[in-house]
């Protein structure tokens, strides 16, 4: 089978397309004929040595496919099922209260889906949202899956509330569909006239250029009529967190999921507990979100939002473009 590994001491230039042995499953395993992953920041990170990998590690986190063989013991699956992988393959249910849960990344702590087949427990894996094709489910299980505890288990929107999103990457513009599934009004910011266009085009309500107002938790406050928002979802970190915490209204969520712009920094601490709101630091969810994340997608229709996909020999070109902050939405990889 065709594989990619990361070789030390990392960057996209030492990403190599290698053969591999497809292995037989144990008991308690199964065997993916895997078709498709997408890219996520995480990926990056590990691919470029930010995040430091065994030498010779397959990357990529997420992952679909079908199942061509089960292990003794297997009854959550059968050969020719169509699966997606978890983020978390130890994380079933509750919070995130032990380091056990959030263990073993693919891509990261163990080998990830960056290969025509895997061989992994049961666990890894969950159903696939019914009609979907494997590049719009290798979307799911990291950005997706972030935004819906986002959005939907750690702010639990309800109708009328409402969300700012930043950006148009594959965290922001799920967490755009999964609020106005909800029946929340989206405010959507961006650097870019032409992509809050295409932010318009999926629903977001009102959209805020950050170039031309830098200052945009002033501008949120503003077309909340002075209340602000319920809930902020945070990619940015520290460089973007004082805007919103302005932004936020008093008794808000922000949901803290990136650290685009830095890791440390200055934050106005006053003002966050003036407006009695909460942070909240949201590294993905539980194989149960994850379920129940599937029927939400299944009730409301939501499709993602694909830029491009590469083949896997092109994974290189596929990151050269997230790198850009070019594309739209999520990149995948399909073969």
């Amino acid at each position: 089978m065709k594989q990619v590994q990361v070789k030390k001491p990392g960057g996209l230039d030492n990403l190599l397309l290698t053969e591999g042995e497809a292995r037989d499953p144990g008991p308690g395993e199964i065997k993916v004929r895997v078709h498709a992953s997408s890219l996520n920041f995480h990926d990056y990170a590990v691919v470029v040595g930010l995040l430091p990998v065994d030498d010779g590690r397959i990357p990529m986190s997420d992952g679909a496919g079908v199942v061509e063989a089960v292990g003794a013991g297997v009854t959550e699956f059968a050969v020719g099922d169509h699966v997606m992988s978890h983020f978390f393959p130890a994380w079933q249910d509750g919070r995130a209260d032990c380091a056990a849960k959030v263990g073993s990344v693919p891509g990261d702590m163990i080998d990830g889906f960056a290969a025509e087949s895997v061989t992994m427990p049961v666990a890894a894996f969950g159903k696939m949202p019914r009609g979907y094709s494997f590049e719009q489910a290798a979307t799911l299980p990291c950005a997706a899956l972030t935004a819906w505890r986002a959005v939907a288990v750690e702010a639990r929107i309800k109708p009328g509330d409402t969300v700012v999103v930043q950006g148009s990457g594959g965290v922001s513009v799920f967490a755009l569909q999964f609020a106005k599934a909800a029946g929340a009004h989206v405010i959507a910011t961006s650097s870019s006239n032409e992509k809050l266009e295409r932010l318009q085009a999926l629903g977001a309500d009102q959209l805020i250029n950050y170039r031309e107002h830098e200052h945009w938790g002033d501008k949120v406050t503003e077309l909340t009529n002075g209340r602000g928002a319920d809930l902020i979802v945070e990619i940015g970190g520290s460089g973007t967190l004082p805007q919103s915490i302005q932004a936020v209204c008093m008794g808000g969520h922000i949901s803290l999921i990136g650290v685009l712009t830095g890791f440390s920094g200055d934050m106005p601490a006053a003002a966050l507990f003036q407006k009695n709101a909460v942070i909240s630091g949201i590294t993905v969810g539980s194989q149960a979100h994850q379920r129940d994340m599937v029927t939400a997608i299944e009730t409301n229709g939501i499709e993602p939002v694909i830029d491009r996909s590469f083949p896997l020999d092109e994974i290189a070109e596929a990151f050269r473009l997230q790198e850009s902050q070019q594309h739209f939405g999520k990149i995948c990889l399909a073969y």
